[in-house]
């Protein structure tokens, strides 16, 4: 008799087949009336993004909980994240070369600055989202032409 496929079968089998997410197996689920709560620890900030999105994005959740951590390979050299980022942000012609800044603090990041446009700030975030050492990101970029 086949089993029922239950909304924690399909959040644990959609993050089995997303190639952003190294270990999935590390990520515990649990759901309880449409809220999927998540914990565990994953190697990036971008790859714990891409979890939350993953179960976001099935239906039937209704809300998601994310208790998963970041594991920070040695100390966090802020300094060095900073120039990372800004190299990385320069490098992106979407991106205006001087509008965004960037503060680091254990390993968190914090963008600041004007773009025009929304898609730039989402281009940003994910760009220093992808920097080893980066542990979590706050965009407070302002998106308008004033």
């Amino acid at each position: 008799m086949p089993r029922n496929i239950t909304l924690e079968d399909e959040v644990r089998a959609t993050l089995e087949l997303d190639p952003r997410i190294a270990a999935p197996v590390e990520v515990a689920v649990s759901t309880h009336n449409g809220t999927v709560t998540l914990r565990g620890t994953v190697g990036t900030f971008s790859e714990r993004h891409a979890v939350v999105e993953d179960a976001k994005s099935i239906r039937g959740v209704d809300y998601v909980v994310d208790d998963i951590r970041v594991s920070l390979l040695g100390d966090p050299r802020d300094e060095e994240i900073r120039g990372a980022a800004l190299q990385m942000l320069m490098d992106d012609d979407a991106l205006p070369a001087s509008g965004i800044d960037v503060r680091v603090e254990n390993g968190w990041v914090t963008l600041t600055g004007r773009v025009r446009h929304q898609a730039a700030s989402d281009a940003a975030f994910n760009d220093v989202a992808r920097i080893t050492g980066v542990g979590g990101v706050t965009n407070k970029i302002t998106v308008g032409t004033e």
